[in-house]
């Protein structure tokens, strides 16, 4: 059965569907917070739990899902993975008290937090390197329209029905994935990653669930609280340890060696800082547009959307057109400045402004983030090996998923700190000073990330810098014969080889970095010594 149906295309379905529904149940939640607090007579503030939990509990399991997958296969703890999510999903729907739905919460956010790391390591091993643009297009479809339209369906599911359906949503979706999954995903091959690093999840969990909780609470609560300001100190000393310990061994669950490879660091900057940046964003439009200019959810789930089709757009356009051409560097800090712009100019709309001009700003926005999220995640894992891709995965996603909560955080407190609020001869009124406030902080935050892009280099990612339109790439992705001409002339080849990339301008670039050509073995970019996988590597 699972022939009739290429393994990129299994896995890419199954990935796409478990992403779409843990993006989405974020955004799509936060529609039916305050019906929840109605419906338990809770305070508004009380509620919040719902959403925190779930990311604590993201981060907690998240550490654990390389490992996971890379004992037992890739096919059965995604499919798991999927099952406790969509199980739990019909568990928050059914629940008839807050403290029943945040337990609820916990146990959905076990699931979604192991369906990134190994459906991602998944895509990355049934897509070689020469196709990794085009996996990380596919990624841009539930990053970025799960997102947009949460607020709209969950609009809809709360007018129109109740709360209950917004977690309801997720089961028909699950159950259609697993199904498909079951069918045609293939089983995978368990590797042999040692021993479970039980003191490793023990303190990752710790760390990085009292770090997220910190961020989280701490524009709730304020961040000068007790529990704020403990929860942070006790998550960043126990991240320390874990340094510390996991350095000392030779097969640790998260696998902080592999930040040595200057390709994955760079990326993995470039993401935190671009998510810091463009979820912030994301959550602090939600406001100003409810808020601010007294919108409905509904309303404001709709003007967001534009944001959705400019990824798309910005991803086939980064894909099949400008990373070939341009590499990772290039493309990535050409977008990061285009965010800044988008972002920066939404400070400049004010209460009568057209709102036609801020949806005009949310789908260059996309069309910016498109050129980030897709080089970033192509380039991110050019050097990684297969064995160490699961682990790899693990530490992307918690790096990204970090930067997502750091950002909403840092930007709540820019709204809260100004003021989102005025009273003008004793009449409360919105000031959107405080959501130009947040806007400029974001876009500040996006041209670091233009800076950081600066660091990368576009030779350690050769292998992904294939044009779509040459004619096809053989079984084990590496270009067929005649594709050299197809390769941007900024990478240097093995000598002697006849399908190898060639160019005046890649050697002097080499020059210029202190590279030399590549040889059978590996080659050197700077003081990095890394494989070679690009064209005429061994298969």
């Amino acid at each position: 059965m699972t022939s009739r149906v290429s393994q990129k295309v299994a896995v890419s379905v199954v990935y796409v569907a478990a992403m779409f529904m843990t993006i989405m149940d974020a955004t799509i939640v936060n529609v039916a917070l305050p019906s929840i607090g109605r419906t338990f007579e809770v305070a508004s503030t009380s509620v919040a739990s719902i959403s925190i939990y779930f990311l604590v509990s993201l981060a907690v399991f998240m550490t654990a899902s390389g490992w996971l997958g890379d004992r037992f296969g890739g096919k059965r703890v995604l499919l798991t993975a999927i099952a406790v999510f969509t199980a739990a999903s019909a568990l928050c729907g059914m629940a008839s008290s807050l403290a029943m739905l945040d337990v609820f919460r916990v146990l959905q956010g076990a699931g979604g937090g192991m369906m990134a790391p190994v459906g991602l390591a998944m895509l990355f091993r049934a897509f070689p390197p020469a196709e990794r643009v085009r996996a990380s297009s596919i990624l841009t479809v539930p990053t970025t329209l799960a997102p947009a339209l949460g607020p709209v369906i969950g609009g809809l599911l709360v007018t129109e029905l109740s709360w209950r359906w917004v977690f309801y949503v997720n089961v028909p979706l699950g159950i259609l994935a697993i199904a498909f999954g079951a069918l045609f995903l293939q089983g995978g091959n368990a590797l042999q990653p040692g021993p479970f690093d039980a003191v490793g999840f023990a303190l990752a969990g710790s760390s990085l669930g009292l770090l997220m909780y910190g961020v989280s609470e701490g524009p709730i609560r304020h961040w000068s609280s007790d529990i704020v300001l403990a929860t942070i100190a006790a998550g960043a000393v126990l991240l320390l340890v874990l340094v510390l310990v996991e350095v000392r061994k030779r097969q640790p669950l998260i696998d902080l060696r592999l930040l040595g490879n200057r390709l994955f660091r760079s990326t993995n900057g470039v993401m935190f800082l671009a998510s810091m940046s463009f979820i912030g964003t994301l959550y602090v439009v939600s406001l100003f547009f409810q808020d601010g200019r007294g919108m409905s959810a509904l309303g404001s789930g709709l003007s967001t959307f534009p944001e959705a089709l400019g990824v798309m757009a910005g991803a086939q356009l980064a894909s099949r057109a400008l990373y070939p051409v341009l590499g990772p560097r290039r493309n990535i800090a050409l977008g990061l400045l285009g965010v800044t712009a988008s972002i920066g100019l939404m400070s400049l709309i004010g209460a009568q402004t057209s709102l036609w001009w801020m949806r005009l700003l949310m789908f260059c926005l996309g069309v910016a983030m498109g050129q980030v999220f897709v080089p970033a995640q192509a380039a991110a894992f050019a050097t990684i090996s297969a064995e160490a891709t699961g682990r790899a995965s693990t530490m992307f996603n918690v790096i990204r998923q970090l930067g997502s909560a750091v950002g909403v955080a840092v930007l709540t407190t820019v709204i809260v700190a100004v003021g989102s609020a005025k009273t003008p001869a004793g009449r409360a009124a919105p000031d959107l000073a405080a959501y130009h406030a947040a806007f400029l902080v974001a876009a500040a935050l996006a041209a670091v990330g233009a800076v950081v892009a600066l660091t990368i280099h576009d030779a350690d990612a050769a292998a992904t810098m294939i044009r779509r339109g040459s004619r096809k790439t053989r079984q084990d992705g590496q270009p067929a014969a005649g594709l050299a001409a197809s390769v941007p002339r900024s990478i240097s080849p093995p000598p002697g080889r006849a399908d190898a990339i060639t160019g005046p301008t890649a050697r002097r670039a080499a020059r210029r970095r202190g590279a030399r050509h590549p040889g059978a073995a590996g080659w050197t970019a700077g003081r990095a010594v890394l494989p070679w996988t690009g064209p005429g590597a061994a298969g």
